[in-house]
């Protein structure tokens, strides 16, 4: 079961969430994987939501590959939510730890997703510490950065449909480095 730990208003018509949890289990509009460009989900969070999601996921996104080619960190693909409790996963294509401009490519991944929420028209969504598993990104700096991407979507964005933000992390050290970057970003 998914535990709300901190709520708060980052406007009169969004809430952002910090849960402890599953987010396969996740009833938001949709919910973000953290995928590779090619959007083959063996591990980490992708191969969750592909096993719990059932096959569509993985078909769905080889279709959106063979139509779109590889997925950018800026622009994430969806697919249907397959056997999970969500409408929609948004696959967005977190970046490898060692790559090169890490911090940037996070941003867009994060700010990418809340867009195709808003271009699907979503209320809401819930997002995992992408690429803080099996690509490498140091857990602390991740939250930071994603903390800091979402509010400057929506400072951007004024305008936007989504109404909850749920920041869904599956361990305890991830939930530290949350809880720390929302005490140094959002009760700052």
């Amino acid at each position: 079961m998914n535990v709300l730990l901190i709520e708060t208003a980052l406007s009169s018509s969004l809430t952002l969430q910090l849960v402890e949890g599953d987010i396969t289990a996740e009833t938001t509009d949709a919910i973000v994987n953290s995928a590779n460009k090619y959007l083959k989900h063996g591990a980490g969070v992708a191969g969750a939501i592909s096993r719990r999601g059932g096959p569509d996921i993985q078909t769905e996104s080889d279709a959106w590959v063979l139509t779109h080619g590889p997925v950018s960190h800026a622009e994430p693909a969806w697919t249907s939510g397959g056997g999970l409790p969500c409408r929609y996963v948004i696959h967005a294509v977190g970046p490898v730890w060692g790559d090169g401009d890490e911090d940037a490519k996070l941003a867009a991944a994060v700010t990418g997703s809340l867009h195709v929420a808003d271009e699907l028209g979503l209320e809401s969504i819930s997002l995992p510490a992408i690429s803080t598993g099996v690509f490498g990104f140091p857990r602390e700096r991740a939250a930071g950065i994603i903390v800091k991407a979402i509010q400057s979507y929506f400072e951007t964005k004024p305008i936007s449909g989504i109404k909850i933000i749920r920041l869904v992390l599956y361990d305890a050290s991830t939930v530290a480095a949350f809880q720390k970057a929302w005490h140094d970003h959002i009760n700052a």
